[in-house]
């Protein structure tokens, strides 16, 4: 019962919160960026205690910090486009190159400070994944506040909130669609035997229900009546909600892994950090790199 009243507070309370944040382009996102960057630290704090249950780690404040790096690069690259030296972004993709940049670091302190090598493998391998996974994926939401076009003064607002839209309904649809219908279908995957297909099914059907429900709510920002721009929500919502569900496995098995229910304590009734945003985490490349292919922004 506990469980179901924390799900019910954070869809009810905790979403409109998140969504409110994503709406608001206030100096470029700035709510966001910072929202994205103490993620960054908290999630790469509850991944690194998680691993080092089970592997050998570089330092703890080095790892954290390479982490907070990359969505801090992104603030800064976002909320002041013209104050970038030049330099910096003749190469593209200034996150890519910072990331290059922060595992060349890792690597030189491992080679610089490492005192035996037995273990060499695990420290750079797990130091970097946690860079990776927490630093790294989330970058693809600050990348998101960066989308602009003459005359639609709002879109990055829009695209950040329906991709949330579609993580959230994607978990709350799969949740709920499990305690309905999936009570003779769960044990399908070994990591989550709680999940089921029925469970499986209504993530799918939530996130693609938000794509249709947007796309006809606001034409401007999803152009096309055809049947392919149909076809393009539908595939984005498909995307979105099997990289979402994947990113929610995942973590999983590393909590499996590493013998712990949750990834932390952080937020009452859910666990960790880690417990709420790995979706999120997942599905914030695919979704970014769709709209882009999509609509051509």
């Amino acid at each position: 019962m506990s469980k179901v009243i924390s799900r019910l507070l954070i869809f009810f309370i905790g979403v409109p919160i998140i969504i409110a944040i994503a709406l608001w382009p206030f100096c470029n996102h700035l709510a966001l960026h910072v929202v994205l960057i103490l993620s960054s630290i908290f999630g790469a704090n509850e991944l690194y205690n998680l691993f080092k249950t089970k592997v050998s780690l570089l330092s703890k404040p080095l790892v954290i910090c390479c982490t907070a790096i990359l969505p801090t690069i992104a603030a800064v690259t976002a909320i002041f486009p013209d104050h970038v030296p030049s330099i910096l972004t003749r190469s593209g993709d200034i996150i890519t190159t910072s990331f290059v940049f922060v595992i060349l670091l890792l690597l030189l302190v491992e080679v610089i400070f490492a005192r035996e090598f037995e273990k060499s493998i695990q420290r750079i391998s797990a130091s970097s994944f946690i860079v990776l996974y927490v630093g790294y994926l989330i970058s693809f939401i600050s990348k998101m506040t960066t989308i602009s076009e003459a005359g639609q003064e709002y879109l990055s607002s829009i695209y950040i909130a329906v991709f949330l839209l579609m993580v959230f309904m994607c978990d709350s649809l799969a949740w709920l669609f499990g305690v309905l219908l999936g009570k003779n279908n769960r044990g399908l995957i070994k990591a989550s035997p709680n999940k089921s297909i029925a469970g499986f099914i209504g993530g799918f059907a939530g996130s693609i229900g938000i794509g249709i429900i947007v796309y006809y709510l606001f034409p401007n920002f999803f152009p096309g009546t055809d049947a392919g721009s149909i076809a393009k929500i539908i595939l984005l919502g498909l995307a979105t909600a099997f990289s979402s569900i994947v990113g929610d496995l995942a973590e999983s098995v590393i909590k499996r892994s590493a013998g712990a229910k949750d990834s932390g304590r952080l937020i009452p009734g859910r666990g960790g950090l880690l417990d709420s945003i790995d979706s999120i985490l997942m599905s914030a490349p695919v979704y970014y790199v769709l709209i882009t292919h999509f609509y051509s922004l």
